[in-house]
């Protein structure tokens, strides 16, 4: 869980905005007249639109950084080895795949 923060973070953005957008709709769904709706589309509505869009960049941002780790390592393992080395992370590469 300590390593994968951003990705738990993620989760709990995606379920409070998802339950914000659900507790705003049965807010609007009570109210026939739609002044009195209002303050559940600005509050609940917008507020879980945000957090579903933070839940998905903390997500991508989790991804991307895994990708950079990868990427470190075979930059590592190329200045280990030197450039004969390709022919072997190209063969561990299409195995990773």
């Amino acid at each position: 869980m300590r390593e994968q923060w951003d990705r738990c973070t993620a989760w709990v953005c995606v379920a409070a905005g998802a339950l914000m957008l659900i507790l705003g709709w049965v807010g609007v769904e009570r109210h026939a007249i739609h002044r009195r709706a209002d303050p559940y589309l600005a509050s609940n509505g917008l507020g879980g639109i945000f957090l579903l869009g933070l839940g998905a960049m903390l997500w991508l941002s989790a991804d991307l950084r895994d990708e950079w780790r990868k990427l470190d390592r075979i930059e590592d393992a190329i200045r280990e080895q030197g450039p004969a080395a390709l022919p072997e992370l190209r063969a561990n590469a299409s195995r990773l795949r």
